[in-house]
């Protein structure tokens, strides 16, 4: 319930913004700011280069807001306006993975330290295991857990039909599965 809730704000939010209602604006990319900068980190691996790439999507999803047809979809369609400033980024330069997943670690073990050993050891695997999958899998993972997106829209956004996220979803999980169970074969044995 609270989803379509959020849903409805972000289409008012729209509607108000296309009548030149500024404070609406504000209100929308304040809203959907933290959302497409952890898209945009989680395809790039660089918190600068996510940065910029989505300082660069605003002012598209600006200019082009007049043309969506539907503003229901304007999740789908933010982020796959990200996801191709972030294509382009990539493109040009293909640095920082690896400290990217080390500053992703590094977020998930400060929020955890306060947390029970056992649970920060479950963290630390499930980080292990989120590692260790390809940047297709691991985007694919985040927008549906994460953001809840469905399968369609998972597919505007990254722009592939939405076999191809099926299929990532499933390899996925299937890795993820694989790491964790073999990871809790090693402690039991």
């Amino acid at each position: 319930m609270q989803r379509n809730s959020e849903r409805i704000l972000d289409e008012y939010l729209l509607a108000a913004a296309l009548t030149g209602d500024r404070p609406a604006w504000q209100r929308l990319v304040a809203r959907w700011q933290p959302r497409l900068l952890r898209h945009a980190w989680r395809v790039l691996g660089d918190a600068e280069r996510a940065a910029d790439a989505v300082q660069e999507a605003w002012i598209e999803i600006l200019r082009g807001l007049a043309r969506l047809d539907d503003l229901a979809a304007f999740p789908a369609w933010a982020f796959q306006i990200v996801t191709r400033r972030c294509q382009r980024l990539f493109r040009r330069s293909d640095q920082a993975r690896r400290a990217a997943e080390a500053q992703m670690l590094e977020e998930f073990e400060i929020a955890s330290e306060s947390d029970a050993g056992e649970i920060h050891a479950d963290i630390d695997q499930v980080m292990g295991a989120l590692q260790q999958l390809p940047d297709a899998q691991r985007s694919v993972l985040a927008l549906f857990y994460l953001e809840s997106l469905s399968v369609a829209e998972i597919a505007v956004a990254l722009d592939v039909p939405p076999g191809t996220v099926k299929t990532r979803l499933m390899h996925a999980r299937n890795k993820i599965r694989a790491q964790l169970e073999g990871a809790g074969n090693e402690q039991a044995g």
